[in-house]
């Protein structure tokens, strides 16, 4: 939990308060035992209080605070005063400084405060220990400051560390949503690319049949509207997962393989659907991501293969799903560069794409001439085994 400015503030006057109440009580007991030690008298506390009072402002001017409780710390040693709970106080003030500060301030302070803090070893109305006296002095320097060291060395380190998580959360949300962004593109991509297609064809169709057999043209026309119809109830499902709070719909898969068939037969293109193995509910990604790559094939034959049949067969094995286009069109080459590119001007979304799909579920898309003509693409697609 991280305190407030205001909550810091409060610790430490409950602090200085603390430390003033045991000084005054407690420092006439620590002289009954040290002989020779200077009575406590008005002095003394004046001085204890000097000391306590200073440490409210340890977190705001950490050098000054060491500054006075030093001073006051040893003024009442050099006197002759029992050593007592006032050196607490110089402990804390020398912590709140190594805490605070970098190292080198931090140790130049310190040092100036060990300087001073040792007049009283050599020189002191009550009993001077001397050389002696030197290394339990020290203590009262290296101990806080070499603690308080280590807990700005950890702060700093805890603080990296969350800056570091921030930016890692922040960079992985950035992901999350150019994954969803580029998926959602795919989405739009196969939605629109196809209906287009579709509608493309049939249109040539209308307008090919309006001026000799205008009633035929009617049904050329019938299904240029359903197929704009689906493609926009389609295209609505998919765009309402980029509407916060909206509920996405359930995603296309190969149950409606036959609603393809029919639109695309409309389009001028028959395709036989064929069914090896049992059939079996599949996980949603795996189904939609076979039914997005039988569709932007069929696409790609409606638009560039020159032929009026293609074949889809799907298989259902063990451990995987696969999913076979074929045609019998008049060039490989024209197939293969538009496979290759995009299938409709080379914004990289069709093989690309069902690339993408297919490797992201740890699949395999193969494509390619066929040996007898036309064109061929064939996905392998994981699947839980049935147990």
């Amino acid at each position: 939990m991280r305190w407030t400015g205001r909550q810091e503030a409060a610790a430490d006057a409950v602090l200085a308060l603390v430390l003033l109440a045991f000084g005054l009580l407690a420092t006439g007991l620590a002289g009954d035992n040290q002989p020779g030690s200077r009575p406590v008298d008005a002095a003394c506390r004046v001085l204890i209080v000097v000391a306590a009072l200073a440490l409210p402002a340890r977190r705001r001017a950490p050098v000054a605070t060491l500054a006075v409780v030093t001073v006051a710390t040893s003024t009442y040693l050099v006197l002759g005063y029992p050593y007592g709970p006032i050196l607490l106080t110089f402990l804390i003030a020398v912590y709140s400084v190594a805490v605070r500060l970098p190292v080198r301030p931090a140790a130049l302070a310190t040092g100036g405060a060990f300087v001073l803090l040792l007049t009283h070893v050599f020189w002191s109305r009550g009993p001077a220990p001397g050389w002696a006296g030197v290394l339990p002095a020290s203590a009262w320097v290296v101990v806080p400051f070499a603690v308080g060291m280590v807990v700005r060395v950890n702060r700093e380190a805890a603080a990296r560390n969350r800056a570091e998580q921030a930016r890692s959360r922040a960079e992985q949300a950035r992901r999350q949503a150019d994954e969803e962004r580029l998926r959602i593109a795919q989405e739009v991509h196969d939605v629109v690319g196809h209906g287009l297609a579709a509608i493309s064809m049939q249109a040539e169709i209308a307008l090919h049949l309006l001026p000799k057999r205008p009633e035929q043209a009617e049904t050329a026309l019938t299904a240029i509207s359903r197929t704009s119809r689906e493609a926009l109830d389609e295209l609505r499902v998919t765009l309402g997962a980029v509407r916060q709070g909206a509920e996405r719909g359930p995603v296309p898969g190969l149950a409606r393989l036959p609603a393809l068939r029919d639109r695309l037969a409309g389009a001028g293109l028959a395709v036989e659907v064929r069914v090896v193995g049992d059939p079996r509910e599949l996980p949603a990604t795996v189904d939609l991501a076979a039914y997005r790559v039988v569709q932007e094939a069929l696409t790609n034959v409606l638009r560039h293969a020159g032929v009026s049949d293609a074949e889809v067969v799907v298989g259902y094995r063990a451990d995987e799903l696969t999913v076979e286009v074929t045609d019998r069109g008049t060039g490989a080459a024209t197939d293969g560069a538009d496979l290759a590119g995009d299938g409709d001007g080379g914004d990289g979304h069709g093989l690309a794409g069902m690339r993408e799909r297919v490797a992201a579920l740890g699949g395999r898309l193969t494509t390619g001439p066929r040996a007898d003509g036309g064109f061929r693409v064939y996905a392998r697609l994981p699947v839980e085994p049935t147990t």
